[in-house]
This record gives C-alpha cells, sequence and structure tokens, in this order.
C-alpha cells in the first residue's frame, strides 16, 4: 500500500489549469526551444499543447512562453522569466507536498515503514 500526492492547479471556476503535464510540457519546450517540438516529443498533437499553454496563461494573468512565429527563419518558443520562475515555484510547492505528504502516511500508517 502506498499513496500518491497530485498537485494540480484550478481556476476560479474549478477547472484544472496546471500540473504535471504542463509541468513536463514547460520543460520539453526550454529543452527544444519550441512547443511543436515539445508536444511531439510527449506524443502530443501542437493543437493541444498550444491550448494547455493558453489555457494556463490565462489562468495565471501572464505568459509562460513567448511564441516566436516561423517562416524563412523558422519559429521557436522560450520560457518568459515569469515562466521560468513560475515552473520553479511549481515544482517547489510540490515536492514540499510530497515530502510532507510521506511525513503523515508514516505518522498514520506506521506498519508501513
Amino acid at each position: 500500500m502506498r499513496a500518491a500526492v497530485r498537485i494540480i492547479f484550478l481556476d476560479e471556476n474549478g477547472e484544472k489549469f496546471f500540473g504535471e503535464g504542463p509541468c513536463r510540457l514547460l520543460h520539453a519546450v526550454d529543452e527544444t526551444g519550441s512547443l511543436r517540438a515539445a508536444a511531439q516529443s510527449m506524443g502530443m498533437a501542437y493543437t493541444k499543447a498550444l491550448k494547455i499553454m493558453k489555457n494556463a496563461e490565462k489562468a495565471l494573468g501572464f505568459a509562460l512562453t513567448e511564441r516566436m512565429a516561423g517562416g524563412k527563419d523558422g519559429g521557436g518558443s522560450v520560457l518568459t522569466p515569469e515562466g521560468k520562475e513560475w515552473l520553479k515555484r511549481y515544482e517547489a510547492y510540490r515536492d514540499a507536498c510530497i515530502q510532507a505528504d510521506r511525513r503523515l502516511y508514516l505518522e498514520f500508517f506506521p506498519e508501513q515503514r
């Protein structure tokens, strides 16, 4: 037996706008320099990835990525400074919640040591 903690953020309407999926997507954008390539690396349609980013940006009130249109020189995406900070804070909060859960789990279920 084990417990699992998943951290998701909900908007004012109770709709999920950020969690592990968007977190992984942002890391992939940072690694590939492209939302399209990031989506492809995750086996996700570009339109879905774009919808996820726009939904999160709307809920947060700031841009997570800066997207440059393609063309002769190609396009791409980079994380904005606010996007990098959000990602850092989300992961720190998630990790703290997981650590707290581990302590509480053993407190309530000591036989699971």
